[in-house]
């Protein structure tokens, strides 16, 4: 019979384990289950030692650096669902992560948001660089054109709240735990001023956020990845910009 200790709990991040175990989570979805092209590159070593320490210290840094708004709230919200963990008796194990983050042009209401990584890019060739920003540069292009709608259209707070990621563990999916972490975050939304929400939404995440109350663009469809011929051949993602009000 199940227990309370037994149903998957949705939290803030706590401690540098909860990233540890959260980047194992994101690397097991992104990297080992679907093989993101973009998430793959941009991680590179991934299944490595080395690279797993590598980058779960740029996720701890992300986790520890976060802002404020004008009202004292974090910009962003890491979150975690946890279980009990098998190996050790009385202690819980992450098994999916969400980060929201409010982004707002209009200070105090959010983070800034820029398409430009190349400043964590210094280890790649020139050329997967190139491709690197060239895939950021569309991925993220209608999330910055929506942030300059919404601060044109005088809509208080002038801000959105974005699911940036959404991962759960492929150990521990088809349990309903992506639902209870993006639930999290469109109450959040609802607490800071009836935020709309939006994300860019996976092929394998986009049925659970349209469920949940997600919409198309009009006329929009997925995001088109404005490559140079060169990397035509190289494995993209598939997403599409989704919003709450649209």
């Amino acid at each position: 019979m199940a227990t309370e200790n037994d149903q998957v709990i949705v939290s803030p991040f706590e401690t540098e384990k909860d990233v540890e175990q959260g980047y194992h989570c994101i690397s097991q979805a992104f990297g080992a289950q679907t093989r993101d092209g973009l998430w793959v590159m941009t991680n590179p070593g991934w299944d490595t030692p080395e690279g797993k320490a590598l980058h779960t210290k740029r996720l701890l840094q992300r986790w520890q650096s976060v802002t404020t708004n004008k009202d004292g709230k974090p910009n962003t919200i890491f979150l975690k669902a946890t279980l009990p963990d098998p190996d050790n008796q009385g202690e819980r194990r992450v098994v999916g992560v969400a980060i929201w983050q409010q982004f707002s042009f209009v200070d105090g209401y959010g983070d800034p948001f820029d398409s430009d990584v190349s400043a964590d890019l210094g280890s790649f060739s020139e050329q997967d660089r190139r491709f690197i920003l060239q895939m950021t540069h569309s991925l993220w292009k209608r999330r910055i054109e929506y942030m300059r709608e919404v601060e044109a259209s005088g809509r208080n707070p002038p801000a959105i709240f974005t699911l940036d990621l959404c991962t759960v563990d492929p150990a521990y999916q088809r349990r309903g735990i992506a639902g209870k972490l993006v639930e999290a975050g469109l109450a959040e939304a609802k607490a800071r001023g009836d935020l709309e929400c939006t994300t860019e939404g996976s092929a394998m995440g986009r049925g659970l956020y349209r469920r949940l109350g997600f919409k198309d663009e009009e006329g929009k469809g997925e995001i088109h990845y404005e490559l140079d011929d060169e990397f035509k051949t190289r494995n993209v993602p598939s997403n599409v910009f989704l919003r709450t009000r649209a």
